[in-house]
């Protein structure tokens, strides 16, 4: 099964919680803070304009985004757990 968000919706794979603290503590999964930081997999068309055109997205497919913290839709596809949520939601790209 493919997803396909619509209008300025993005597709992003949260990318695991850690599993020890810096210090060397192993955490339980309870314990365990939900990332902020995912990958993008899909990207909408963006969205639509009162002029009838559409919006240019600024992030694409396999960035490294950082999102806002209780924000967007969690959802599972085929067993695998994705978070779709507005473009604007997205604070920041992480670059190499």
């Amino acid at each position: 099964m493919k997803l396909r968000p619509l209008d300025d919706r993005v597709v992003i794979k949260q990318i695991e919680a850690q599993e020890k603290t810096s210090g060397g503590i192993l955490l339980p999964d309870t314990a365990k803070e939900k990332p902020q930081i995912g990958k993008v997999v899909a990207i909408g068309p963006g969205k639509l304009l009162d002029s009838g055109k559409r919006s240019k997205i600024a992030v694409k497919k396999n960035d490294k985004v950082i999102y806002a913290k209780y924000i967007g839709s969690e959802v599972e596809v085929d067993g695998t757990e994705y978070v779709i949520l507005k473009e604007s939601d997205i604070l920041g790209i992480i670059e190499k």
